[in-house]
């Protein structure tokens, strides 16, 4: 997993993301993804080397949570390779699991609560200020195993239509079936498309 930024979010896809924030547990199986690679991606926040005080974690070390925010929204990201390679992969939507409730609260909505990547954020009370820079599994943002998607589908990434040849990068993963993800209008599989 730790090689391969692409092997890596396919195999993210499924894993159970849990979240303890303000004595709240919220949970959910991982639906869709989008990997960066970093250096030679002109989508990636590091492309060509950029350092700024805004992407920083992304020089961290594999398991690094790196978080930023967006048109007023936090975007998690998971840091797939070393310093010298700063990849990722983006959680763009996750299948609501435990603490459903408070992730409704959070949102202040019922249903569409983790179905992008700012509004699993919110629902999952993952914050910048919060979690940007930690670790993964040592502390409040944890991945475990979860189900198995039975097909994933490879797709073009969201929202970087200005990055000349990497907007046609087959980088975004989907579990097929699934209609916890963003964007797609998704007929429901059984199971949801999990094994």
């Amino acid at each position: 997993m730790k090689e391969n930024t692409l092997s890596a979010a396919k195999e993210l896809l499924g894993k159970k993301l849990t979240t303890l924030v303000d004595g709240s547990v919220t949970s959910g199986y991982i639906t869709e993804v989008e990997a960066y690679l970093g250096i030679t991606d002109k989508a990636a926040h590091a492309y060509q080397g950029r350092r700024t005080k805004k992407n920083d974690m992304m020089y961290s070390d594999y398991g690094t949570i790196y978080v930023y925010t967006m048109h007023g929204h936090h975007c998690m990201n998971f840091i797939t390779r070393d310093a010298e390679s700063p990849e990722g992969v983006l959680i763009r939507a996750v299948e609501p699991l435990e603490g459903i409730e408070v992730m409704q609260e959070r949102r202040g909505r019922m249903d569409h609560l983790t179905d992008g990547p700012g509004k699993l954020t919110k629902s999952l009370g993952v914050k910048r200020e919060l979690h940007n820079g930690l670790k993964l599994n040592e502390g409040p943002v944890m991945i475990e195993e979860g189900r198995v998607p039975e097909l994933i589908l490879e797709s073009k990434r969201i929202g970087i239509d200005n990055k000349e040849e990497a907007t046609d990068y087959l980088y975004r993963f989907t579990v097929k079936g699934n209609p916890y993800v963003s964007k797609d209008r998704v007929k429901p599989a059984d199971s949801n498309g999990w094994v």
